[in-house]
């Protein structure tokens, strides 16, 4: 009775590895060739360094609306959770986000709210007087697909018209620029982000049933690479082999197919595994992005912020280019971002929050646990440390709570902003998914041409197992077929 439970067992492993192959095996060829392409082009964004340099300097002379004004004018309760001053085209706005996600743009000269943007203004605030640009209105594309950009829809898709192909989207709620593209980058994620996240428009649009089809079809593909790393290590004899000291017992593509499998099963089976994980099934790891409540308690409940405009450019500089009014520990302050950094000031002039001003602001943020330890992080190590769509700043905070999750803060200790919650489940998540699909391994980050030579390996090894066993499993239905028309 077991041996013939055994061999059922056998049996059923190889029927379901085989159509579950059939089924899935396109997908992994393409998952593993978009997935080197994302390792040098990354899905469209907007970086802080891109915007930084889209901006121009602030033109003091006209500012004559004081932040606090500003807030009023916007009707935003309490503290907002972005606000800013920078220029949109030739005049100074304030850019203001509430709690709830709503984006109020407050004119720096009158007070008066703008918006919305109409098409002329956004080419005017995108093009400048550059020849041959053109806009057209864009509700929801391939580039703006995602819930982040829904505070801003809809927008004005400006084409430069230079050699670049660049594109920039005006929000036309708020006329702030909240993407830009090239030609280069759209042609090549074709190849790279969309197949390997299925970034399908008409899909990604609904969040939920996008992740609800890459979480079976992901889980899907993942049992399959189980089950064909399982019957390839069945399958192989180095000790009693078979015929003719064949150590498979396979021919033709099938035996390529099983050698394929030996050598890069096991990186194909971490690969699909861990991109299941990164859909988060059931909810099991929380953001690194500090949910809403936590904002607001660091922020605390200051008062007004009391800077009038005459003095906003002793305290931020001639040449800064943005300036965010930040609330941190009760308190407001002033970073003003520049071509040569930041510099972060209080509002009444004092210097910019120490380590134990973000400390104090932080145990106010996790009031069920205790800060265990402080750290001013120096170099990366294993939690901290950058890749192809993060670089992530040095030095860095690194704070430890006791509370139930065991969470750690890391804050950048230039303004005080949370970069990243890290809890329990983040921890796990970063061992589960970023060393296992990213290879983020300590001995690899930090040495891009080693990570490469790794991501390149696997990767051909995995194309490998999939190209072969695309061209058998399909091999195998037209014979079904076939038989049964005959």
């Amino acid at each position: 009775m077991r041996r013939w439970a055994g061999k059922a067992a056998r049996r059923w492993l190889l029927l379901f590895h085989r159509w579950a192959g059939i089924a899935t095996a396109l997908f992994f060829a393409l998952w593993i060739g978009s997935g080197l392409v994302m390792l040098y082009v990354p899905f469209p964004a907007l970086t802080p360094p891109e915007r930084l340099a889209r901006l121009a300097p602030i033109a003091w002379g006209e500012v004559a609306v004081a932040p606090d004004a500003a807030l009023a004018a916007a009707g935003v309760a309490g503290v907002p959770a972005a606000f800013a001053l920078e220029m949109g085209g030739a005049e100074p706005v304030y850019r203001i986000t509430g709690r709830d996600g709503s984006r109020v743009t407050v004119s720096g000269r009158t007070g008066a709210r703008l918006g919305p943007v109409d098409a002329e203004a956004a080419l005017r605030l995108a093009a400048g007087d550059r020849p041959g640009a053109r806009v057209e209105p864009v509700e929801r594309d391939q580039w703006t697909v995602t819930a982040r950009y829904d505070p801003l829809r809809p927008f004005h898709k400006v084409a430069l018209g230079d050699p670049a192909g660049t594109e920039l989207y005006v929000s036309q709620v708020t006329g702030e620029i909240a993407l830009d593209t090239t030609r280069f980058e759209r042609a090549w994620n074709w190849l790279g982000s969309v197949p390997h996240w299925i970034y399908l428009t008409p899909l990604r649009a609904r969040a939920e049933l996008w992740r609800t089809v890459l979480l079976w079809l992901s889980g899907l593909a993942a049992l399959g690479a189980l089950s064909g790393l399982a019957i390839g290590i069945w399958r192989l004899r180095l000790r009693r082999r078979y015929a003719r000291g064949a150590v498979t017992p396979y021919r033709g593509l099938a035996r390529w197919h099983h050698l394929f499998g030996l050598a890069g099963g096991l990186g194909l089976g971490a690969f699909i595994v861990s991109g299941w994980i990164s859909m988060n099934p059931n909810r099991w790891f929380a953001s690194s992005i500090p949910p809403a409540g936590m904002r607001a308690a660091y922020a605390g409940t200051p008062g007004a912020i009391g800077v009038d405009a005459g003095r906003l450019p002793d305290l931020a500089g001639p040449d800064a280019r943005a300036v965010r009014f930040t609330a941190l520990g009760g308190r407001w302050w002033l970073v003003a971002e520049a071509p040569d950094g930041l510099r972060t000031v209080a509002s009444d002039g004092g210097t910019g929050p120490d380590v134990a001003t973000l400390a104090e602001a932080a145990i106010a943020a996790i009031p069920a646990g205790h800060l265990r330890a402080a750290r001013q992080l120096e170099a990366y190590d294993s939690y901290w440390y950058p890749h192809e769509a993060d670089p992530r700043p040095l030095p860095v905070l690194r704070l430890r709570f006791d509370d139930p999750a065991a969470t750690w803060l890391h804050i950048d200790p230039r303004d005080g902003t949370i970069l990243q919650r890290l809890d329990r489940s983040g921890r796990i998540n970063r061992w589960l998914f970023d060393a296992l699909h990213r290879l983020d391994l300590p001995i690899l980050t930090g040495r891009p041409a080693l990570h490469d030579a790794a991501q390149w390996l696997l990767n051909l090894l995995a194309a490998g197992i999939a190209l072969t066993g695309l061209v058998a499993g399909w091999r195998r239905l037209g014979r079904s077929l076939s038989t049964r028309a005959r």
